[in-house]
């Protein structure tokens, strides 16, 4: 996502996935990049 399309600090991802590896890496990178909370 390119800064201009941010709007603001992301405080919390909602993320609905099936477990596979992709989106299991996806999770962390989410915490680490935006330091928010995940919920799945």
């Amino acid at each position: 996502m390119s800064n201009s399309a941010k709007s603001g600090p992301v405080k919390k991802v909602v993320l609905a996935y099936s477990g596979g590896l992709d989106t299991s890496v996806i999770l962390r990178w989410l915490q680490d990049e935006y330091n928010c909370e995940v919920v799945t």
